[in-house]
């Protein structure tokens, strides 16, 4: 018998039929919404039956895509988007308001500073790269993660999510890695999949949701302990009473030590370096 290479795969890819059924003949049935391949039919994906589906796509989409991109870990920004950058006014209407957020503006700088810091952290010997900077993607302490990663020439991630106002990610953004979400669930998820570390910078509600969650997975184990570093002890102590929290019973003692409030970025990495050096050893 004549040798013959054996072909890696017999039927056509998806993409292939997918080109063919567009340039199908028009006729009464194939014009049909119910002729439609199942994956091409925006109609039929968006239908309340489907959410299970589009579920399953939002997790395995930046899934897939941050596995080929070779990042194994990541180190996420969370903090308000209305914190403008130093020397930048704040365009709040109540000059109070404005001067509040003004005076949080050194704490755009310390995130820049450390996703600069944290994006020279060099691939593993299998290529696979750690503490890659997160953010999700908007302005404010989100854009200045992925400028510091932009300041030296390191990829970042953006998870930015749709609102009902538009909005697109910053320009710092490493255009492959900036994923968009319709789920909230999902985006937190991803956020925690591959966190290594996250900095918690003065926030919202958004901020506040995503911190506590976190605070909540870790006091009930069903996460690993992660470096948890709150910047700004003022502002974090202002707005949230932890102490009254354990005074009252509803927290404990010990759960005070699942974050750690820093000014810095210096004091943070110092933090993050020796959590993960001491858990070598």
């Amino acid at each position: 018998m004549t040798e013959r290479k054996i072909p890696a795969r017999v039927f056509a890819h998806a993409a292939q039929d997918a080109a063919t059924a567009k340039n199908t003949q028009t006729t009464p049935q194939t014009s049909s919404p119910s002729y439609k391949l199942a994956f091409q039919d925006d109609a039929f994906l968006l239908r309340d039956d489907l959410r299970p589906v589009r579920f399953q796509l939002e997790l395995l989409k930046p899934e897939l895509l941050l596995d080929e991109a070779k990042i194994a870990s990541t180190l996420v920004f969370y903090g308000s988007a209305r914190i403008p950058a130093p020397g930048v006014a704040s365009t709040h209407p109540d000059p109070d308001v404005a001067k509040n957020l003004e005076a949080l503006s050194p704490y755009y700088e310390e995130a820049r500073k450390l996703a600069q810091i944290a994006s020279r952290v060099p691939r593993d010997e299998d290529g696979w790269r750690h503490l890659v900077v997160c953010s999700g993607g908007g302005p404010s302490i989100m854009e200045a993660a992925n400028r510091g990663a932009d300041d030296v020439k390191a990829d970042s991630i953006a998870l930015n999510i749709v609102l009902p106002h538009e909005q697109v990610p910053n320009p710092y953004v490493t255009p492959d890695l900036s994923f968009q979400f319709h789920y909230f669930a999902l985006r937190k998820m991803h956020f925690l999949l591959r966190a290594r570390g996250v900095a918690v910078f003065p926030g919202g509600f958004g901020t506040f949701d995503e911190m506590f969650e976190l605070l909540t997975l870790i006091q009930t184990g069903k996460i690993k302990p992660i470096p948890v570093f709150l910047f700004g002890r003022e502002f974090w102590e202002e707005v949230v009473d932890f102490k009254a929290l354990v005074r009252h019973g509803v927290i404990a003692e010990r759960d005070l030590g699942l974050f750690r409030y820093v000014d810095s970025a210096e004091e943070a990495w110092d933090c993050l370096r020796r959590f993960y050096e001491e858990d070598t050893e």
